[in-house]
């Protein structure tokens, strides 16, 4: 056999290589789906979560601007969570029901990403006039809160109760944020780069937190 005919069938081998390997590719792009996180709009979540004023939003929900103080005293507002993939929920300094097992339960969020500087968290008081800056630092140092991974907040209680009921559907109960209204949630929420809604968590729930934990991390490689 010719050297050209030579050369010849070997590049037909190759392309032959080529396509049976692409379409062994797909066929296991087929058969085994990358997993992907849904992306959470107002149309999507149980109706009693959703103010009916924005129920009928089908796409386009973004977690809405804030301005916010943390445990130290600083204003912390969306910017702060820029580019950052984190876990929002709400609790009072307080509370001895629920909270302090979702704060555990932040905690140890907070240290299986100790390291990875694309994750953060957020925690709102719902009880803003109690919970103020000073209680706030104490709570923040009692619980191992790390500031620059974790801002546990308090402002203004009108906003925040708009946070909690517009943005992340946290709570099932409707209110205007006044001065007898009140929030109380397990939820954790997961918020993408793009400031959507990833998915919701039982704060108190052990498999919860470890699905919240290998949702983190398949939300890292999109």
């Amino acid at each position: 056999m010719s050297k050209q005919k030579q050369l010849k069938s070997s590049w037909v081998l190759i392309i032959l290589l080529i396509l049976v390997l692409g379409a062994t590719y797909l066929l296991y792009l087929f058969l085994f789906p990358t997993k992907k996180l849904p992306v959470y709009n107002p149309y999507d979540v149980n109706p009693d979560l959703v103010d009916p004023s924005i129920s009928d939003i089908k796409k386009g929900h973004h977690i809405a601007d804030f301005s916010l103080i943390n445990q130290n005293g600083d204003t912390i507002t969306q910017e702060d969570y820029k580019d950052k993939i984190y876990v929002a929920d709400f609790f009072f300094t307080r509370c001895q029901s629920i909270c302090p097992v979702m704060t555990s339960n932040m905690k140890d969020l907070q240290d299986a990403f100790l390291k990875d500087d694309q994750v953060m968290f957020l925690s709102h008081s719902v009880t803003p006039v109690m919970d103020s800056i000073p209680v706030l630092r104490a709570y923040a140092d009692k619980k191992g809160v790390i500031d620059s991974k974790w801002n546990i907040t308090t402002g203004d209680k009108k906003e925040i109760y708009k946070l909690a009921r517009k943005s992340y559907f946290a709570v099932l109960d409707k209110g205007d944020g006044g001065l007898q209204d009140f929030i109380h949630t397990e939820n954790f929420i997961l918020v993408d780069k793009k400031r959507r809604i990833r998915g919701f968590y039982d704060g108190t729930n052990t498999k919860d937190i470890q699905r919240l934990i290998d949702d983190i991390k398949l939300l890292e490689k999109e």
